[in-house]
């Protein structure tokens, strides 16, 4: 199988990027050890492949006053094509809902969800989680700190 992925210079701007993503073509090139033209051109390539899928800013929630962070697992009434594609729907719009996975085991879903306080919390599940037709269970765990953040594995 074709990755796109070449060789360890592709493996070096990625592992750059991933430290630092506001890196230059001429930064990534004095770190990678290559002039910049052919850095440009396998930077083009790893877009081109989606290996870089975008670049974004990591913006601290808690700075922003988004002091909260829960872990919510959703077990659906029933998982079939149509209620997973109205929850996820739904969970879409909701902006307090940061990440959302779908699982195996004994939930479907896994969210992260991000408030300003724990009442902010109470009524997003009150008013808008357990108001969704397809959700039969809901379970909530709150981390007490990160122990690892990470954005992207990369060999």
């Amino acid at each position: 199988m074709e990755t796109g992925v070449t060789d360890e210079f592709d493996l070096r701007i990625l592992r750059c990027l991933a430290r630092d993503g506001r890196l230059t073509v001429q930064g990534l090139s004095e770190a990678v050890g290559l002039s910049p033209s052919p850095v440009a051109r396998r930077l083009a390539r790893l877009e081109d492949h989606g290996f870089i899928r975008g670049y974004a800013a990591l913006i601290d929630e808690v700075r922003l006053g988004f002091g909260v962070s829960v872990f919510v697992s959703v077990k659906l009434d029933r998982q079939v094509d149509d209620a997973l594609a109205k929850f996820e729907d739904a969970i879409g719009r909701m902006p307090e809902v940061v990440d959302c996975w779908l699982m195996t085991g004994n939930r479907d879903y896994l969210l992260r969800v991000v408030t300003r306080d724990m009442g902010e919390f109470e009524q997003f599940l009150t008013t808008k989680l357990t108001r969704l037709a397809p959700v039969a269970g809901i379970e909530s765990s709150i981390p007490l700190r990160r122990v690892k953040a990470g954005i992207a594995r990369t060999p």
